[in-house]
């Protein structure tokens, strides 16, 4: 009995740490070997790096967002990243969002609320596809979670840019990706030094930027993660302690009746 109790409490919080979040740790991919980094969320106690959250937040707005959408994210979400009522406001002020029909029946353009989502740069797919050479660049809102190797593809994907070897035969138009499947990507290297200039004085470089806006993906893949853990723990501290009890219980009757 004893030892059946302590492996069902060490499967019991195997499960709780390691079953619910799996951001698949790096390995060879369609012969791309992508490196594993360390995210502060990654541990199975750990949390999100709020600064590298709200430095993700401005690379995106600043450099991603030109071509990729956050469709699933709206302004007022951001308070989670520790923002004000007051700033998310008025950070949503400072977008145009087109609203209506109006009472004649048209379409208008208004500054931006809290409730509102992330507007996307293009008016539809086509349009979208039309400026990327026929591809539509993909909706950011969840791609951390929809790619293999998640946060480690990302961030070798955004720091993997580089000349092609001389062997190399690469088609007119695209560029070198040591990371993204067969090299050749259509997306130019999104990030250089210095493309920024983040508000706490953190330096921006190509690594620094790569790194914070993944966190920031990360973050808007699963927003909940922080708090999912934190009550994972409570419930496993609960199943711990009652367990423990079960057991006492379990032997006070066995030994009134023995």
């Amino acid at each position: 009995m004893g030892s059946f109790f302590k492996g069902a409490v060490a499967a019991l919080l195997a499960t709780a740490l390691f079953g619910p979040i799996s951001l698949n740790s790096a390995s060879a991919a369609e012969g791309v070997a992508i490196p594993e980094q360390h995210w502060s969320f990654s541990a199975p106690f750990g949390s999100f790096d709020n600064e590298a959250r709200q430095r993700g937040l401005q690379v995106y707005r600043e450099v991603c967002s030109a071509c990729h959408s956050l469709d699933y994210i709206a302004f007022r979400n951001l308070e989670a990243l520790g923002y004000s009522e007051e700033q998310v406001k008025a950070l949503a002020a400072q977008y145009t969002i087109e609203d209506g029909p109006n009472d004649e029946g048209d379409m208008f353009e208004r500054p931006g609320k809290p409730s509102d989502y992330f507007p996307s740069p293009f008016p539809n797919a086509k349009a979208a596809a039309a400026a990327n050479g026929g591809a539509a660049p993909p909706d950011l809102s969840l791609i951390a979670k929809a790619r293999p190797h998640g946060p480690d593809y990302i961030y070798a994907l955004l720091t993997g840019y580089e000349e092609p070897p001389a062997d190399f035969q690469l088609m007119e138009g695209l560029n070198y990706n040591a990371y993204f499947p067969g090299h050749q990507i259509a997306m130019a290297a999104p990030l250089s030094e210095g493309a920024v200039e983040f508000s706490d004085g953190t330096p921006a470089t190509v690594d620094q930027m790569a790194h914070d806006v993944t966190t920031f993906l990360m973050w808007t893949a699963e927003p909940h993660l922080d708090a999912s853990r934190e009550m994972g723990i409570k419930v496993m501290l609960f199943l711990v302690v009652f367990c423990f009890m079960l057991y006492a219980v379990k032997r006070k009757i066995w030994h009134d009746i023995h």
